[in-house]
């Protein structure tokens, strides 16, 4: 017969806690009500208007009123939407849908709407409505050691991924232009980079739309991304100096040789990041650079850590180590690949060092290897 030990604790430490999980919970309950909010097109509605009852709303987007209300109803309750009373209308019968007109609140816009802003953090509701569709593969995958791919987790994860990586991506130029060997290199006269990793292909794009002499050469092994970031491209105008290439980023060499090697936000996804690395070194030029974007980690683990390393845990336990173990053999690595990690794959692959060149951008920190 199996027990359950409760340790004995203070009651003002039972209290906090269940107050934290009761938080918790309705954390959850808002970043699934916005994601339903997004996907129908309800805050992009309200955004062209000066406020809508339920049945406006749910007969612009072709919804059902009923649902509508309740979720105007828990958008307000949260603080995501403002309430006034609906000016009477002749006809409507005191209908209680149309009795309350809705609006976005103050900045909610700009986080769920502005695909430009650094501050566009809708992306974060599809990827966690996109983890909840896997739950028992992920509860197989622990149990068994096995893995959720990207590809399991499907266009949620991808296409939130790319849009919460675009805006800071739109930005490496202004990031590069202030390191003079960096941006030295990018503009050489027909300048070649290889961009490992790339998924939905904007940080190909940004700097191909910047450094007009380049050209890029993204790998990623998810077709449905590599589609994607050639539609993207195409979009851009850039398609004939940028490609994607179906290919293991290991594979990097087999493309010839580059002025520089980029991964950007991915070597801790890969399984087998030593081989990349070795890859790397084999196909940058002597005078090039290799440059690794990677999550800007605390040097080592402490309890009770900031907000930023609860973020990258989250994103590891359910979207990154998930992913890196769905291919064998691999590292897994997981999201938080701290400074001494990345070291050590270096020295594997051949390297003699990392440099930090930028020790944050976002939530990121750029390392050149050496």
């Amino acid at each position: 017969m199996s027990t359950t030990t409760i340790t004995e604790t203070a009651p003002d430490a039972t209290a906090e806690f269940a107050d934290r999980l009761m938080g918790a919970t309705l954390g959850w309950f808002d970043i699934m009500a916005i994601h339903l909010g997004s996907q129908l097109g309800w805050y992009a509605e309200l955004s062209r208007s000066g406020g809508l009852t339920a049945s406006e709303l749910a007969a612009r987007t072709g919804c059902d009123a009923r649902y509508a209300r309740e979720w105007l109803e828990q958008q307000a309750a949260s603080g995501v939407l403002l309430s006034e009373e609906a000016p009477s209308r002749e006809g409507s019968g005191g209908s209680l849908a149309d009795s309350r007109r809705f609006l976005l609140a103050p900045g909610v816009g700009e986080v769920l709407l502005d695909r430009d802003s650094l501050s566009y953090l809708e992306p974060l509701a599809r990827m966690a409505a996109a983890v909840s569709g896997q739950l028992d593969a992920l509860l197989e995958a622990y149990r068994t050691g096995g893995g959720v791919s990207w590809e399991q987790l499907g266009a949620h994860a991808r296409e939130a991924q790319a849009d919460m990586n675009r805006p800071w991506f739109d930005r490496l130029p202004s990031v590069f232009a202030g390191i003079d060997r960096l941006d030295d290199v990018l503009r050489r006269p027909r300048a070649r980079i290889a961009d490992l990793g790339a998924g939905g292909g904007w940080s190909s794009i940004a700097l191909a739309k910047v450094y007009p002499q380049l050209r890029v050469v993204g790998f990623d092994i998810d077709d449905a991304s590599v589609e994607m970031a050639r539609r993207n491209a195409v979009e851009a105008g850039v398609a004939d100096r940028v490609e994607f290439l179906l290919s293991d980023a290991a594979l990097v060499a087999a493309q010839g040789r580059f002025d520089a090697v980029f991964a950007f936000e991915c070597l801790h996804d890969m399984p087998h990041p030593v081989a990349v690395l070795a890859a790397a070194r084999e196909a940058v030029r002597d005078d090039g650079v290799v440059v690794i974007m990677d999550e800007a980690t605390e040097e080592r683990f402490t309890p009770d850590a900031s907000e930023l390393e609860r973020l990258l845990y989250g994103f590891s336990l359910f979207v990154c180590l998930p992913d890196g173990r769905s291919h064998r053999p691999s590292a897994a690595t997981g999201t938080v690949m701290r400074p001494a990690t990345l070291r050590g794959y270096a020295h594997a692959a051949g390297w003699s060092d990392i440099r930090v060149l930028v020790p944050e951008f976002g939530l990121w920190r750029f390392y050149e290897i050496v």
